[in-house]
């Protein structure tokens, strides 16, 4: 015996419904198949992070050498050599090209 056209429809609309959803869980933005791209993604988002922890960590240790109540003598030295261009009358000043500008 047939089955009515209304419960046809119903299963029709309901297996469309099923086919839309696998087809989703396939080929989606978080499918199966996306699943490859997106850890190739994770893995590159954790090298930039981190590289950019390594930054963070000089940046702050740099920042701990100037402190103002107990600033390294050194750094500090080198940095009012190299920003103001003050030497003493007994030195002299050799510089070193980085070997990217002497390849171009």
């Amino acid at each position: 015996m047939r089955k009515p056209v209304k419960e046809q429809m119903r299963q029709g609309l309901a297996l469309f419904a099923l086919l839309v959803l696998t087809g989703f869980a396939i080929a989606g933005p978080t499918g199966l198949l996306a699943w490859s791209e997106n850890a190739q993604t994770l893995d590159q988002r954790k090298a930039q992070i981190a590289e950019l922890e390594a930054k963070r960590d000089a940046l702050r240790n740099r920042v701990d050498l100037l402190d103002p109540e107990a600033a390294d003598p050194d750094l500090a030295s080198e940095l009012v050599r190299k920003n103001l261009g003050v030497l003493h009358a007994d030195e002299v000043v050799i510089t070193i090209e980085d070997e990217a500008a002497l390849g171009e």
